[in-house]
Protein backbone atom coordinates (compact mmCIF):
# COMPACT_ATOMS: atom_id res chain seq x y z
CA UNK A 1 0.00 0.00 0.00
CA UNK A 2 1.10 3.60 -1.01
CA UNK A 3 0.48 6.23 1.88
CA UNK A 4 0.78 9.71 1.34
CA UNK A 5 1.38 11.64 4.27
CA UNK A 6 0.29 15.70 3.48
CA UNK A 7 1.44 18.46 6.09
CA UNK A 8 4.78 16.79 7.81
CA UNK A 9 4.64 18.93 11.00
CA UNK A 10 4.10 17.40 14.95
CA UNK A 11 1.47 15.15 14.18
CA UNK A 12 1.94 14.31 10.49
CA UNK A 13 5.25 13.65 11.67
CA UNK A 14 3.98 11.28 14.25
CA UNK A 15 2.25 9.62 11.57
CA UNK A 16 4.87 9.50 8.98
CA UNK A 17 7.84 8.05 11.92
CA UNK A 18 4.79 5.68 12.94
CA UNK A 19 4.53 4.42 9.45
CA UNK A 20 7.88 4.05 8.87
CA UNK A 21 7.96 0.66 10.84
CA UNK A 22 5.47 -1.06 8.74
CA UNK A 23 5.52 -2.37 5.11
CA UNK A 24 4.15 0.64 3.45
CA UNK A 25 5.53 2.58 0.87
CA UNK A 26 5.50 6.14 1.99
CA UNK A 27 5.52 9.85 0.15
CA UNK A 28 6.00 12.94 2.35
CA UNK A 29 4.19 16.19 1.01
CA UNK A 30 6.06 19.18 2.85
CA UNK A 31 6.91 22.28 1.63
CA UNK A 32 10.48 24.82 1.59
CA UNK A 33 12.98 23.95 4.27
CA UNK A 34 10.84 21.37 5.83
CA UNK A 35 10.68 19.43 2.68
CA UNK A 36 14.42 19.87 2.41
CA UNK A 37 15.40 18.78 5.82
CA UNK A 38 13.40 15.25 5.32
CA UNK A 39 14.95 14.69 2.04
CA UNK A 40 18.38 15.61 3.27
CA UNK A 41 18.13 14.38 7.30
CA UNK A 42 15.03 12.39 7.27
CA UNK A 43 12.91 12.37 10.21
CA UNK A 44 13.82 12.38 14.17
CA UNK A 45 11.21 10.88 16.50
CA UNK A 46 11.31 11.28 19.36
CA UNK A 47 8.77 8.17 21.55
CA UNK A 48 6.99 8.86 24.71
CA UNK A 49 8.80 6.01 26.15
CA UNK A 50 12.19 8.22 25.63
CA UNK A 51 13.82 6.51 22.73
CA UNK A 52 14.85 8.06 19.80
CA UNK A 53 14.30 6.84 16.29
CA UNK A 54 16.13 8.22 13.18
CA UNK A 55 14.56 7.74 10.09
CA UNK A 56 16.79 7.41 7.12
CA UNK A 57 15.75 9.97 4.28
CA UNK A 58 15.76 7.08 2.11
CA UNK A 59 12.18 5.08 4.06
CA UNK A 60 10.23 7.78 1.90
CA UNK A 61 10.01 9.79 -0.85
CA UNK A 62 9.40 13.47 -0.13
CA UNK A 63 7.61 15.76 -2.65
CA UNK A 64 7.84 19.69 -1.76
CA UNK A 65 4.53 21.08 -2.55
CA UNK A 66 6.06 24.40 -3.33
CA UNK A 67 7.81 23.04 -6.78
CA UNK A 68 5.28 22.65 -8.94
CA UNK A 69 3.47 20.34 -10.33
CA UNK A 70 3.56 16.37 -8.77
CA UNK A 71 5.75 14.55 -10.76
CA UNK A 72 4.56 11.35 -12.73
CA UNK A 73 6.90 8.81 -10.66
CA UNK A 74 4.21 10.07 -7.82
CA UNK A 75 1.05 11.48 -9.54
CA UNK A 76 -1.76 8.84 -9.41
CA UNK A 77 0.13 6.52 -7.58
CA UNK A 78 -1.32 6.48 -4.11
CA UNK A 79 -3.35 4.31 -2.57
CA UNK A 80 -4.55 6.68 0.60
CA UNK A 81 -4.25 10.36 0.73
CA UNK A 82 -3.82 10.76 5.39
CA UNK A 83 -4.55 14.82 5.51
CA UNK A 84 -1.90 16.14 8.39
CA UNK A 85 -2.03 19.56 7.56
CA UNK A 86 -3.19 23.20 9.19
CA UNK A 87 -7.24 24.26 8.32
CA UNK A 88 -5.66 27.15 6.53
CA UNK A 89 -3.75 24.83 3.93
CA UNK A 90 -6.76 22.44 3.62
CA UNK A 91 -7.98 23.59 -0.40
CA UNK A 92 -4.02 23.05 -1.19
CA UNK A 93 -4.00 19.83 0.35
CA UNK A 94 -7.18 18.71 -1.09
CA UNK A 95 -5.45 19.41 -4.34
CA UNK A 96 -2.51 17.68 -3.74
CA UNK A 97 -4.49 14.68 -2.35
CA UNK A 98 -6.44 14.58 -5.80
CA UNK A 99 -3.39 14.01 -8.16
CA UNK A 100 -1.51 11.74 -5.46
CA UNK A 101 -4.36 9.74 -5.57
CA UNK A 102 -5.47 6.36 -7.68
CA UNK A 103 -8.95 6.93 -9.18
CA UNK A 104 -10.12 4.77 -6.28
CA UNK A 105 -7.71 6.10 -3.80
CA UNK A 106 -9.36 7.47 -0.21
CA UNK A 107 -8.37 10.42 1.86
CA UNK A 108 -8.57 11.12 5.65
CA UNK A 109 -8.53 14.19 7.56
CA UNK A 110 -7.25 13.61 10.90
CA UNK A 111 -7.18 17.98 11.44
CA UNK A 112 -8.57 20.06 14.01
CA UNK A 113 -12.32 21.68 13.60
CA UNK A 114 -14.78 21.47 11.04
CA UNK A 115 -15.04 21.67 7.88
CA UNK A 116 -11.94 19.89 6.07
CA UNK A 117 -13.73 16.61 5.08
CA UNK A 118 -16.49 18.64 2.96
CA UNK A 119 -14.11 20.22 0.97
CA UNK A 120 -12.19 16.94 0.48
CA UNK A 121 -15.56 15.36 -0.70
CA UNK A 122 -16.22 18.08 -2.96
CA UNK A 123 -13.30 17.25 -4.94
CA UNK A 124 -13.16 13.73 -4.11
CA UNK A 125 -16.99 12.57 -3.64
CA UNK A 126 -18.02 11.51 0.21
CA UNK A 127 -17.78 7.66 -0.70
CA UNK A 128 -13.34 8.37 -1.15
CA UNK A 129 -13.61 10.22 2.07
CA UNK A 130 -13.10 8.71 5.88
CA UNK A 131 -13.65 11.58 8.63
CA UNK A 132 -10.55 11.51 11.67
CA UNK A 133 -9.62 12.12 14.77
CA UNK A 134 -6.65 11.60 16.42
CA UNK A 135 -5.64 12.16 19.91
CA UNK A 136 -1.70 10.61 19.74
CA UNK A 137 0.47 14.22 21.36
CA UNK A 138 3.15 15.91 20.02
CA UNK A 139 4.99 18.88 19.10
CA UNK A 140 7.82 19.97 16.58
CA UNK A 141 11.48 20.71 17.38
CA UNK A 142 12.73 22.81 14.40
CA UNK A 143 12.43 21.25 11.23
CA UNK A 144 13.35 17.87 11.79
CA UNK A 145 12.60 16.43 14.94
CA UNK A 146 9.15 15.30 16.57
CA UNK A 147 8.33 14.86 19.95
CA UNK A 148 5.74 12.23 20.58
CA UNK A 149 4.66 12.90 23.48
CA UNK A 150 1.87 10.56 24.44
CA UNK A 151 -0.12 7.96 22.81
CA UNK A 152 -3.54 8.09 22.14
CA UNK A 153 -5.90 6.70 19.04
CA UNK A 154 -7.11 7.26 15.61
CA UNK A 155 -10.26 7.29 15.00
CA UNK A 156 -11.65 7.22 11.58
CA UNK A 157 -15.06 6.15 9.38
CA UNK A 158 -17.27 7.35 6.56
CA UNK A 159 -18.91 10.72 6.24
CA UNK A 160 -22.17 8.98 6.07
CA UNK A 161 -21.46 6.22 8.21
CA UNK A 162 -21.15 2.36 7.63
CA UNK A 163 -18.79 -0.46 7.58
CA UNK A 164 -15.05 -0.28 6.37
CA UNK A 165 -14.36 -1.35 2.86
CA UNK A 166 -12.00 -3.51 1.72
CA UNK A 167 -9.62 -0.48 1.28
CA UNK A 168 -10.70 1.14 5.02
CA UNK A 169 -9.69 -2.01 6.25
CA UNK A 170 -6.18 -2.20 4.81
CA UNK A 171 -5.75 1.17 6.15
CA UNK A 172 -6.81 -0.37 9.37
CA UNK A 173 -4.25 -2.82 9.45
CA UNK A 174 -1.24 -0.62 8.75
CA UNK A 175 -2.20 1.78 11.12
CA UNK A 176 -2.74 -1.16 13.98
CA UNK A 177 0.99 -2.52 12.72
CA UNK A 178 1.98 1.27 13.20
CA UNK A 179 1.13 1.00 16.71
CA UNK A 180 -1.40 4.30 16.25
CA UNK A 181 -4.71 2.11 17.81
CA UNK A 182 -6.94 2.76 14.87
CA UNK A 183 -10.68 2.54 15.87
CA UNK A 184 -13.22 2.47 13.25
CA UNK A 185 -16.92 4.10 14.07
CA UNK A 186 -19.79 4.70 11.86
CA UNK A 187 -20.70 8.20 13.54
CA UNK A 188 -17.25 9.90 12.29
CA UNK A 189 -19.47 13.05 12.63
CA UNK A 190 -20.04 12.43 16.35
CA UNK A 191 -15.86 12.12 16.63
CA UNK A 192 -15.08 14.94 14.77
CA UNK A 193 -17.46 17.15 17.29
CA UNK A 194 -16.06 15.62 20.23
CA UNK A 195 -12.31 16.55 19.45
CA UNK A 196 -13.84 20.09 18.69
CA UNK A 197 -15.08 20.48 22.09
CA UNK A 198 -11.84 19.95 23.91
CA UNK A 199 -10.09 22.16 21.27
CA UNK A 200 -12.58 24.86 21.26
CA UNK A 201 -12.23 24.70 24.89
CA UNK A 202 -8.11 24.28 25.51
CA UNK A 203 -6.82 25.78 22.77
CA UNK A 204 -7.61 29.29 22.39
CA UNK A 205 -7.37 30.35 26.32
CA UNK A 206 -4.30 28.60 26.41
CA UNK A 207 -2.74 30.44 23.18
CA UNK A 208 -4.31 33.54 24.52
CA UNK A 209 -3.06 33.35 28.13
CA UNK A 210 0.20 31.80 26.67
CA UNK A 211 0.37 29.17 29.75
CA UNK A 212 0.43 25.25 29.30
CA UNK A 213 -2.89 23.25 29.67
CA UNK A 214 -2.46 23.03 33.29
CA UNK A 215 -2.76 26.24 34.13
CA UNK A 216 -6.67 26.05 33.28
CA UNK A 217 -6.80 24.27 36.20
CA UNK A 218 -4.66 26.34 38.48
CA UNK A 219 -6.57 28.98 37.26
CA UNK A 220 -10.49 29.33 38.23
CA UNK A 221 -11.43 32.37 35.37
CA UNK A 222 -9.12 30.52 32.46
CA UNK A 223 -11.17 27.21 33.65
CA UNK A 224 -14.21 29.10 33.57
CA UNK A 225 -13.50 30.61 29.80
CA UNK A 226 -12.81 27.03 28.90
CA UNK A 227 -15.96 25.72 29.95
CA UNK A 228 -17.72 28.53 28.93
CA UNK A 229 -16.64 27.80 25.60
CA UNK A 230 -17.11 23.75 25.51
CA UNK A 231 -20.69 23.95 26.53
CA UNK A 232 -21.30 26.81 23.87
CA UNK A 233 -19.97 24.02 21.32
CA UNK A 234 -22.02 21.09 22.75
CA UNK A 235 -25.32 23.13 22.10
CA UNK A 236 -24.45 23.64 18.54
CA UNK A 237 -23.35 20.08 18.26
CA UNK A 238 -26.30 18.94 19.52
CA UNK A 239 -28.72 21.36 17.26
CA UNK A 240 -26.70 20.17 14.64
CA UNK A 241 -27.94 16.54 15.03
CA UNK A 242 -25.07 15.44 17.06
CA UNK A 243 -25.51 12.72 19.83
CA UNK A 244 -23.21 13.70 22.35
CA UNK A 245 -24.62 10.91 24.62
CA UNK A 246 -24.81 11.89 28.74
CA UNK A 247 -21.21 12.65 29.03
CA UNK A 248 -20.00 14.90 31.54
CA UNK A 249 -18.10 16.91 29.46
CA UNK A 250 -16.48 19.22 33.01
CA UNK A 251 -15.27 15.72 34.35
CA UNK A 252 -14.48 14.70 30.43
CA UNK A 253 -12.43 18.52 30.40
CA UNK A 254 -10.66 17.55 33.48
CA UNK A 255 -9.62 14.11 32.44
CA UNK A 256 -7.87 15.61 29.24
CA UNK A 257 -6.63 18.38 30.88
CA UNK A 258 -5.22 16.45 33.72
CA UNK A 259 -3.29 14.34 31.13
CA UNK A 260 -1.74 17.10 29.16
CA UNK A 261 -1.21 19.41 31.50
CA UNK A 262 2.42 19.78 30.40
CA UNK A 263 1.46 20.27 27.29
CA UNK A 264 2.09 23.27 24.92
CA UNK A 265 -1.11 23.02 22.82
CA UNK A 266 -0.45 23.49 19.08
CA UNK A 267 -2.34 27.05 19.25
CA UNK A 268 0.19 28.55 21.40
CA UNK A 269 2.83 27.14 19.55
CA UNK A 270 1.22 28.89 16.72
CA UNK A 271 1.06 31.99 18.05
CA UNK A 272 4.40 31.56 19.54
CA UNK A 273 5.99 30.95 16.74
CA UNK A 274 4.08 33.59 14.63
CA UNK A 275 1.96 31.45 12.48
CA UNK A 276 -1.69 31.79 11.32
CA UNK A 277 -4.00 29.34 13.79
CA UNK A 278 -6.44 27.23 13.30
CA UNK A 279 -9.18 29.41 15.01
CA UNK A 280 -11.32 29.81 12.16
CA UNK A 281 -12.34 25.85 12.07
CA UNK A 282 -12.42 25.99 15.40
CA UNK A 283 -14.51 28.71 17.58
CA UNK A 284 -14.71 30.47 14.15
CA UNK A 285 -16.72 27.40 13.15
CA UNK A 286 -18.71 27.25 16.11
CA UNK A 287 -19.74 31.35 16.15
CA UNK A 288 -20.85 30.65 12.10
CA UNK A 289 -23.23 27.55 13.00
CA UNK A 290 -24.37 29.02 16.03
CA UNK A 291 -25.51 31.91 13.95
CA UNK A 292 -27.15 30.00 11.52
CA UNK A 293 -29.24 27.69 14.00
CA UNK A 294 -29.97 30.89 15.79
CA UNK A 295 -27.62 29.70 19.01
CA UNK A 296 -25.76 32.50 20.52
CA UNK A 297 -22.23 31.65 21.48
CA UNK A 298 -20.72 34.88 23.00
CA UNK A 299 -17.46 32.82 24.36
CA UNK A 300 -16.44 31.32 20.88
CA UNK A 301 -16.93 35.03 19.42
CA UNK A 302 -14.71 36.65 22.34
CA UNK A 303 -11.92 33.61 21.70
CA UNK A 304 -12.15 34.12 17.75
CA UNK A 305 -11.87 37.58 18.34
CA UNK A 306 -8.96 37.60 20.32
CA UNK A 307 -7.01 34.70 18.84
CA UNK A 308 -7.48 36.89 15.57
CA UNK A 309 -5.90 40.31 17.25
CA UNK A 310 -2.84 38.41 18.20
CA UNK A 311 -2.58 37.08 14.56
CA UNK A 312 -2.59 40.26 13.46
CA UNK A 313 -0.06 41.81 15.66
CA UNK A 314 2.05 39.20 16.08
CA UNK A 315 2.56 39.63 19.43
CA UNK A 316 4.15 36.47 20.11
CA UNK A 317 6.09 36.19 17.10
Amino acid sequence: MRIAVLGVGSIGGVVLGALSDTDADLVAVSRGQAASNLEMIGLILHTPEGSIEMIPPDRFTVVDSQEGPISEQIRGTCDVAIICGKASSTSVLAQIAEEVLTPIGLAISIQNGLGHTEMLAHRLGRDRILGGSITHGAWKDGESGIHWVGRGAVRMGYLDGGEASNSALGLLQVFEAANLNPIWSDDVKNIVWRKLLLNAAINPVCAIAGVRNGALLEVPELWDQAMAAMLEAAAVARASGVDLGDVDLEAHLRKVVETTSENRCSMLQDVMAGRATEIDSLCGAVVERGESLGIPTPANQSLHALVKGIERSGEFS
